[in-house]
């Protein structure tokens, strides 16, 4: 089969396509084909190894492992005690910390975080809802606890994470304001946002407004510049790592009533989450922003603009 190898850290450059074995599942493992993957910031963070620890991950001198998370696809082969799918399903979800989307086939257990895919929604759509979907829900509905009628703003709300946060924040009942570049505006509106805040015209922790939560979704901002525009009981959720933050989390937990937050919440994945979102995919209450499509071959180029900060909702990957 057809799969991306990386044999070294380093820029999209060292994106190899190569001919590996295929998969064959186990016992308790199901076989996808895949259609549809993408490429996220974090696959780019563990292609460079920046943060260091992404090193722990994929291994220590050079990444061990083909990348990618986030895959959908049809089940060609089932293992002999598989009994939740069967072959033919047309699927979507997570490898976790297996990594292995960015391949013609992925062999995952089947109590993972797979499920089938809502019958609305394309391969690539169902994939977005991975990219984004699952971190926004569990920062602002596991961390954040987000309640209606609350005041949240969203710093990158034009982004995979951010694009679903907003959408989130609105089903839960929140006034959502959201932050992004002037060329995103209409789009973040679209989504469902309250207020729309243009970084390039205006700093959102000085115009005066306060928020219960500011869920900063591109790790461009830090507790120290948004708590004075936190509520007294308000929280800052981070959903990019940093020492700062995890140095605040731990100064926040002990002094004052404001607090920080940040979760590795990708190692941590539930099937339950998954099927929350997919059951509000399917009552039209979330949609996914796919904002290009490349093949498998031009993995290199999806990296490429993944990396230049600019991209909106998801980057899709199209296999075979």
């Amino acid at each position: 089969m057809k799969a991306i190898i990386t044999t070294k850290y380093g820029s999209p450059d060292v994106l190899r396509l190569r001919e590996v074995e295929k998969p064959i599942p186990k016992d308790n493992e199901i076989l996808i084909k895949i259609s549809a993957a993408v490429v996220t910031p974090a696959d780019c963070a563990f292609r460079k190894a920046d943060p260091f620890m992404t090193r722990l991950f994929s291994g220590l001198t050079k990444p061990n492992c083909i990348p990618g998370f986030e895959l959908a696809g049809e089940i060609e082969e089932v293992g002999g005690g598989v009994t939740l799918f069967k072959k033919g399903d047309q699927v979507f979800g997570t490898s976790g910390t297996g990594f292995g989307a960015h391949a013609e086939y992925k062999c995952l257990p089947e109590t993972g975080v797979i499920i089938t895919k809502p019958a609305n929604m394309t391969y690539a759509d169902a994939v977005g809802i991975c990219d984004g979907g699952l971190t926004a829900l569990s920062f602002l509905r596991d961390i954040g606890q987000i309640q209606r009628g609350q005041q949240v703003l969203i710093n990158g709300a034009s982004g995979a994470v951010g694009a679903y946060g907003v959408q989130l924040a609105k089903y839960y009942g929140a006034e959502v304001t959201g932050v992004c570049s002037s060329v995103n505006v209409n789009l973040v509106q679209s989504l469902g946002a309250d207020h729309v805040i243009d970084y390039t015209r205006t700093d959102f922790t000085t115009n005066g407004e306060t928020y219960d939560i500011i869920f900063d979704a591109v790790g461009k901002s830090s507790f120290t510049r948004c708590k004075s525009s936190l509520k007294q009981t308000g929280i800052y959720l981070s959903s990019v790592p940093s020492l700062a933050i995890l140095l605040q989390m731990l100064w926040t937990s002990r002094i004052g009533s404001k607090r920080a937050y940040f979760a590795a919440t990708g190692l941590k994945q539930k099937k339950e989450n998954l099927t929350f979102l997919k059951e509000l995919a399917e009552a039209g209450k979330l949609r996914s922003v796919i904002d290009r499509r490349y093949a498998l071959e031009q993995i290199t180029e999806a990296h490429r603009y993944v990396d230049s900060g600019r991209k909106k909702g998801n980057v899709v990957i199209t296999v075979g």
